[in-house]
């Protein structure tokens, strides 16, 4: 606990950039966090869905997504065939964390393969089966949750194969309980996570900046590459690659990817780091000569893509499905005279993380299946959406594509680092020259 306390000091006492922990002291943080988890969250969603064992299985390089959540810090992947056992006990609530496997999985999960007396690693798996004798045994299989849908073709058919006949009809999906472990964060996650927002926003500012643009010389592309390295350099990873979009009112100079004055920049940047990521869009307009602030018009749509955003986060609601907050949210904004588009998804564990998605740039009339899934407190939210507007002098409607990571719990919606209220400025202040 002391070094869990002692590197989590470190990465809270930032200044203007966020100090990054050196690899040891990730780790470090990351299986004092995994403990945590395994000793409240897995036992909680264990209970509230009704599953008394869970079984994960990954080959090494082929690893399901939940189980990869769950290794050490100090292993990259599953070591040859890798079996994870959870069992719950309904009378204690109590849960047995076991691996069939030649290890100990970090120091949670402890390694139960006898293999004198099973040298088949199935027959192990079926013997820890029958002596708990559960309910119900849980498998990540999952039509409409890629996350939960991890274990392969091959494991499924040995494992059902090697099942007695009275276990094989106890097998159901473990969906319900894979998401919410995915889905669920916790307190001291929610203390680190405000850090990784506001190291991105940090990151956002200096790349809109004249630290980095010069206009009529450098292009779109060339600040892409610069939000790559930066979030290289610094030491954090990503989990995607960014992208920078112009917007402008006229075609301009022959090349449409060199940024001038007059051009309405977006950015859709986020970084990994201890396991979690960061999603977030946020804009910049490119001063023309004599402007000291952007057009009156462009503010005004970037006031109703906030407006937006507060019509979403206000419909967020425990127990009501993603489907259901974007088929509100649209409503509402349509009939406040916004054009809305809104494809809001859960992060966390993952960039486009498990949960309910709300809507879906190209389903704005509902998600099925994942869209069906239902708000649960304790979860983290990329508020993804934009607003368009028509610009006088535009000759195409301006698309205000704004993004920010909030967190849901019963007091409603907050964001995590804060969100973009105003565009931001290039160059940061107009000269005055006298």
């Amino acid at each position: 606990m002391k070094k869990f306390l002692f590197a989590l000091s470190l990465l809270l006492a930032t200044s203007a950039q966020a100090q990054v922990l050196s690899l040891r002291d990730q780790a470090v943080v990351v299986n004092q966090l995994l403990a945590e988890r395994f000793d409240t969250v897995l036992p909680d969603a264990m209970a509230q869905t009704g599953i008394d064992l869970w079984v994960l299985v990954s080959r090494e390089y082929n690893e399901d997504p939940v189980l990869k959540t769950m290794l050490p810090a100090e292993w990259l992947n599953a070591r040859r065939r890798t079996i994870l056992v959870f069992y719950r006990d309904a009378k204690s609530g109590k849960v047995e964390r076991l691996a069939v496997a030649r290890y100990n999985v970090g120091n949670s999960i402890k390694a139960a393969w006898d293999m004198q007396k099973f040298p088949d690693q199935w027959q192990a798996l079926v013997d820890i089966i029958k002596q708990r004798n559960p309910n119900k045994i849980a498998l990540n299989t999952s039509r409409h949750f890629a996350h939960a849908d991890g274990i392969d073709h091959t494991e499924y058919d040995e494992l059902l194969a090697a099942l007695p006949a009275a276990l094989k009809s106890r097998v159901v999906s473990a969906e319900p309980l894979a998401l919410r472990w995915l889905e669920t964060r916790t307190a001291r996650e929610m203390q680190i996570y405000p850090q990784l927002v506001d190291a991105t926003h940090k990151i956002i500012e200096e790349g809109f900046s004249e630290r980095v643009i010069t206009p009529g010389i450098t292009s779109s592309e060339d600040v892409v590459w610069w939000f790559r390295q930066k979030i290289r350099d610094l030491g954090y990873d990503t989990w995607f690659h960014p992208s920078v979009e112009i917007q402008r009112a006229g075609k301009g100079l022959a090349n449409p990817d060199i940024i001038v004055a007059g051009d309405l920049l977006h950015v859709d940047i986020g970084i990994t780091y201890l396991r979690l990521n960061t999603d977030i869009q946020e804009h910049a307009y490119v001063l023309q000569p004599g402007e000291t602030a952007a057009p009156a018009a462009l503010n005004q749509a970037f006031a109703a893509a906030n407006r937006l955003q507060d019509i979403l986060t206000a419909n967020f609601a425990t127990g009501r499905s993603g489907n259901q907050v974007l088929a509100a949210s649209l409503q509402q904004a349509r009939a406040e005279g916004i054009q809305p588009t809104i494809y809001t998804h859960p992060i966390g564990y993952h960039g486009h993380a498990a949960g309910p998605a709300i809507g879906m740039w190209d389903m704005q009339g509902g998600v099925p299946g994942s869209g069906d899934d239902v708000l649960r407190p304790h979860t983290a939210y990329s508020i993804e959406l934009n607003a368009a507007g028509t610009i006088p002098g535009w000759s195409e409607p301006v698309r205000i594509m704004l993004e920010e990571d909030a967190y849901f719990d019963a007091s409603g919606v907050r964001y995590i680092g804060g969100r973009q209220k105003s565009l931001f400025l290039l160059p940061r202040r107009a000269p005055t020259i006298e």
